[in-house]
Parts: C-alpha cells; sequence; structure tokens
C-alpha cells in the first residue's frame, strides 16, 4: 500500500535513502523530509509492508514543472514492481496538483536508474543543469 508519508516516518525513510545511496553530504535527508511535508506543493509518497517501509518517493510540483526525488525500494523487495508503483503513486500526485509534465535527475553514471526510468517512458531531456550552493 502507498500512502503519504508523516513526521513519524522520518528516520526510516532517511535511513531507507540512506541505504539506497540517494543521500549526499551536502544535502541534508532530514531537512529535506521535513521541507517536502511542511511546503504545499510536496509530499513523500511511503510503501509499508509487514516489517515496515520499503519504499518511499519525493514529489514536488514548482508551479510549472513536477518534480521526483528520492525514488527508493529496499533491497528485499525489488524487482517486484514496487518501483513502478511509486512512480505511478508520483504521477498521479502530480496530475492532482495539475502538473503537465514531470522530470527528475539521475547522475550520469547511474545507468541502472537510468534503464529504470526509460523503462517506464521517461525521455533525457536536452538540457543542462546548472547550480551552486547558496549556503556560506
Amino acid at each position: 500500500m502507498i500512502a503519504a508519508a508523516t513526521m513519524a516516518d522520518r528516520a526510516p525513510v532517511v535511513a531507507l535513502w540512506q541505504t539506497a545511496g540517494l543521500t549526499r553530504p551536502w544535502n541534508d535527508p532530514l531537512a529535506d523530509f521535513a521541507q517536502a511535508l511542511e511546503a504545499p506543493g510536496s509530499t513523500i509518497l511511503i510503501a509499508r509492508r509487514d516489517h515496515g517501509i520499503v519504499g518511499s518517493v519525493m514529489v514536488g510540483f514548482d508551479g510549472h514543472r513536477g518534480w521526483v526525488y528520492y525514488l527508493a525500494v529496499a533491497a528485499e523487495a525489488r524487482r517486484a514492481g514496487l518501483g513502478r508503483a511509486l512512480m505511478a503513486a508520483a504521477e498521479d500526485w502530480l496530475r492532482m496538483q495539475g502538473a503537465p509534465k514531470i522530470q527528475l535527475m539521475v547522475r550520469a553514471d547511474n545507468a541502472a536508474a537510468l534503464g529504470f526510468y526509460e523503462s517506464l517512458g521517461l525521455e533525457q531531456q536536452n538540457v543542462v543543469t546548472l547550480g551552486r550552493f547558496l549556503a556560506p
């Protein structure tokens, strides 16, 4: 079952993100989780099984595009369609928000993730992502 996360889910979801290798030293996943639940244009969807949370996806709508972050499935739950189900739930949530398009960022060397998203019909876009950190 996929449902919206609550703040009580923060520790196990962040642990899942860390185990899945999605966190980076320059991003605070605890803060990311809290901001996603506090902002009106975003949420985190989770999948539970008897032993706890086995999947999650953060989703947000910036008023122009829908964005997907932190899609993670526990190792023992992979290859059973849960990643696809989480992406479908994310797309449904974005449609309800009025998002006309879905986007996500994948590191260029992550062939497994790129293959997964391509199997769902997502296509590489001809754009360059630029950025800089705002914190001192």
